[in-house]
């Protein structure tokens, strides 16, 4: 059981997308009304934001500044005060996550523009690291850099696929105004 739980913790970034997607199929089930493309989108959306941005980066605000060691450790990297600053950038990516939740389209392009940015810079990194300190620890070249490329490819393909069925019916309401 330890070990599960340590292989959870550890790939935090993947373990909150699967718990995200499960969250958002049992809300899917429990709903009455009709399942259909946009309301499948939504809660998709909604979930990946909640948990793997808002929750993934809280947990990451949590372990760079008060477990900043054991971080670093998992990284390959030495402790440094910058963990307290990507600490302190993590939560605010995390409150963004846990605002768009349930908020705008505008609130959702931020809480997936931001952390993407952020995600593929540390991605960047990353390679970087493994290609000039030879650095394959699990947190700089396991599933934590797999996931520093997947989570904003989901975010952007969500936030398009949203951005498409919410203009759907409005251009369909226009298309109508105009007979």
């Amino acid at each position: 059981m330890s070990t599960a739980i340590r292989l959870v913790m550890e790939n935090f970034t993947f373990s909150f997308l699967v718990l995200g997607l499960i969250v958002s199929g049992i809300s899917l089930w429990r709903q009455k009304r009709p399942r259909n493309a946009a309301v499948i989108i939504e809660a998709c959306f909604a979930y990946f934001l909640l948990f793997s941005v808002g929750c993934s980066f809280f947990y990451n605000f949590i372990m760079h500044s008060f477990f900043g060691e054991t971080a670093a450790r998992y990284i390959g990297w030495e402790q440094s005060p910058f963990q307290f600053e990507v600490g302190t950038a993590s939560l605010g990516y995390a409150v963004v996550g846990f605002l768009a939740f349930r908020g705008s389209f505008g609130m959702r392009a931020a809480a997936v523009v931001g952390p993407s940015m952020f995600l593929l810079g540390a991605a960047g990194g990353h390679i970087y690291q493994m290609i000039t300190a030879h650095n394959f620890a699990p947190g700089n070249a396991g599933i934590i850099f797999y996931t520093d490329i997947l989570i904003p490819i989901i975010g952007f393909v969500l936030l398009g696929m949203q951005y498409q069925y919410q203009r759907a019916p409005q251009a369909a309401a226009n298309d109508q105004s105009q007979l």
